[in-house]
């Protein structure tokens, strides 16, 4: 048989409704998975659930996934949205503190305090409006940076 033949032939018996059955069936095992492993994740991230509990609903997930899914779901899907958010803060403060201690700067406790690179830019903007001298300008500054 030749190529063009068998082509033709793969093509006769596999038409395109089919290869678009078959890409839903793929997506729709993809989402699965997707929605297994966000579950099994939110199962050991809970802290109201004790060790045994998270056996339970493991066991449940796993041996019977499409009851134990579509429970744990019904019986704690508004925490999980919680749960995602309380991370991304705690993961957002993460950073923010990461980021603060790599630039040096205090934290600003309500908004009150300022950073030294705010002071020297309100000394630069004072200085440029003439309100303050060259010479005080290199004191407020020398003062700043000690």
């Amino acid at each position: 048989m030749d190529t063009y033949a068998l082509a033709t032939s793969l093509a006769v018996d596999y038409p395109v409704l089919n290869i678009f059955w078959t890409m839903l069936e793929l997506f729709l095992w993809i989402l699965w998975f997707f929605l297994l492993f966000k579950i099994i994740t939110d199962i050991f991230r809970s802290h109201d659930i004790g060790g045994w509990g998270k056996a339970g609903w493991l066991v449940l997930v796993i041996f019977l996934p499409l009851i134990g899914v579509l429970v744990y779901l019904i019986a704690r899907g508004q925490g999980m949205g919680m749960r995602d958010i309380e991370q991304a803060q705690q993961a957002d403060a993460a950073v923010r503190a990461y980021i603060r201690d790599a630039a040096g700067t205090p934290p600003q406790e309500g908004g009150g305090g300022r950073s030294h690179v705010e002071d020297l830019a309100r000394l630069a903007d004072l200085k440029a409006k003439g309100a303050i001298s060259d010479e005080e300008y290199q004191k407020a500054k020398d003062k700043l940076l000690v």
